[in-house]
């Protein structure tokens, strides 16, 4: 193969030298030994280097198309290659970019990027924590200024209502003493105003007959001496002392502890144990508010200054609801009626255990038999200085109270009472030493104590006994025998009245 170049000596070469060595460098290279330069001049005296390769492959020269060919054929396989090597510098660069990567990644480590990303969960949940913490710390506050408001505010109410029971006690007590000194006794009313529509029809007495005439002739003739003696305070007392038993002449004033903080005590039923057992005293209480149909909270206060203010040392939870404000305290075990049925159920506070259940035969409940102001009230508790009675009427008396002395201990029934009074025509009811005294009206402010019932004589006789309805709505009357006062919730309201017994 021979290559022709052509070189003018002149100032303007067409090709410098150094691309002319270059060329001949690869010749020299492609041929080895074979190449051959020669310079000599043309017909036209312009300078001529020919450079003579001698052909590897081929015996002779191809013709001059021939020749194009292969010069195009190299002209594409070096594009190719080109090409090639670009992509492969591409894939390089991008194989040492991912190895790069790599590097980095394997130098910090997939546990210490684990570990940074739960840094920084801990870091946020730590932040959360602290401010979930000062939301219910605010909101603590402001519900411990709410609740010290409302105590506030019902100490205030409470000191205002006992400011108003003491003006109208101080009058009350003067009046009464300035009557007992003139030596007057209460004029007796015509008792016929006393007895309730209905019960008329069950007394033994003929009001218009000429014995009733003389017994009320002899119950007012007697005169005060024989009865009363004025105490120091002004109040009558009773010639035997408050220690036996007698019966009831006077009730006085009533004398308002505690008032209910919400509707649910409306009506309720309060009570301190005459029998006290271990670990209770005298001093202890018990209030149920029995508005609502699932009555099972249980309050107890251990002193009297804490049922005054209102905060219980501690709430029993009943296995089961209890309906009206009949129940009682005695020898440390809560007597109730169950909700919608005749049984009764002693329950004993210190272990919070049922220890005994038994139906009453034949007995009214939920409305069947109820005291004039209703309130579920067929099944009435009572304790008095004999032990525990339970107050209730059946179908076979016609809605007469009947009153039945229960066993404490497994609420068997010991000896039952059938009287003539009509349960439904008196507002409540308690008994005194062996006697059941009613109460005319719940809602009067000047109501009697109208009957009496003695069971130990089997009789029942009119009476005219004031008694003071303050708040007009008195929904439980109960003796406590211990204390030998009447305990009383009258609409929202936890009073107690001191009696005066006589000898019988």
């Amino acid at each position: 193969m021979r290559f022709f170049c052509a070189h003018c000596c002149s100032s303007r070469p067409e090709m410098p030298a150094v691309q002319l060595l270059l060329l001949a460098c690869l010749g020299w290279e492609v041929g080895a030994r074979t190449a051959q330069l020669r310079k000599a001049n043309d017909r036209s005296g312009r300078c001529q280097y020919t450079f003579t390769v001698a052909s590897p492959n081929e015996s002779s020269c191809p013709e001059q198309g021939q020749a194009m060919s292969v010069i195009h054929d190299l002209q594409r396989d070096s594009s190719s290659q080109r090409a090639d090597l670009e992509s492969t510098k591409a894939r390089l660069s991008s194989l040492e970019s991912r190895l790069h990567r790599l590097t980095l990644g394997q130098a910090a480590g997939p546990q210490e990027t684990h570990d940074g990303l739960q840094e920084e969960v801990s870091t946020l949940r730590r932040e959360r924590d602290q401010l979930e913490t000062q939301t219910r710390e605010l909101e603590t506050a402001y519900s411990n200024l709410l609740r010290d408001k409302s105590v506030l505010e019902e100490e205030k109410q409470r000191l205002r209502q006992e400011n108003e029971d003491l003006a109208r006690r101080l009058e009350s007590s003067s009046q009464e003493v300035a009557r007992l000194r003139r030596g007057q006794c209460p004029q007796t009313r015509d008792t016929t105003q006393d007895v309730p529509p209905g019960s008329r029809e069950v007394s033994t007495w003929n009001l218009d007959t000429l014995a009733f005439q003389e017994l009320k002739s002899e119950l007012t003739e007697v005169p005060a001496s024989r009865i009363l003696k004025e105490s120091p305070s002004g109040h009558p007392r009773s010639e035997e002392g408050d220690d036996g038993c007698g019966e009831l002449v006077w009730v006085g004033e009533p004398l308002t502890l505690r008032t209910a903080e919400s509707i649910t005590g409306k009506y309720g039923v309060w009570m301190r144990d005459p029998k006290p057992t271990h670990p209770y005293t005298r001093e202890t209480t018990w209030r149920i508010d029995t508005v609502g149909t699932d009555v099972r909270q249980v309050f107890e206060y251990d002193l009297r200054g804490q049922f005054a203010q209102g905060y219980p040392s501690r709430v029993h939870v009943l296995p089961r609801p209890l309906e009206s404000t009949g129940a009682v305290v005695y020898g440390g075990s809560l007597y109730f009626q169950g909700a919608r049925s005749r049984t009764v159920i002693r329950y004993e506070l210190n272990t919070e255990t049922v220890k005994a259940e038994k139906e009453i035969p034949g007995a009214g409940y939920h409305g069947q038999f109820p005291y004039s102001w209703g309130g579920y009230t067929d099944i009435d508790l009572a304790v008095d200085e004999a032990g525990l009675w339970v107050i209730y009427s059946t179908e076979e008396a016609k809605g007469a109270i009947v009153l039945s002395r229960l066993n404490p201990e497994n609420l068997e029934l010991e000896q039952t009472w059938e009287t003539n009074i009509r349960k439904q025509s008196v507002a409540n009811a308690f008994i005194i030493c062996g006697t059941l005294y009613t109460v005319s009206s719940y809602s009067s402010a000047d109501a009697t104590v109208n009957f009496a019932y003695d069971t130990g004589t089997g009789s029942s006789k009119s009476l005219s006994i004031p008694f003071k309805n303050r708040y007009r709505y008195s929904s439980m009357i109960d003796y406590n025998p211990l204390e030998k006062k009447l305990f009383a919730w009258d609409n929202f309201n936890m009073v107690t009245y001191d009696i005066q017994l006589s000898k019988m």
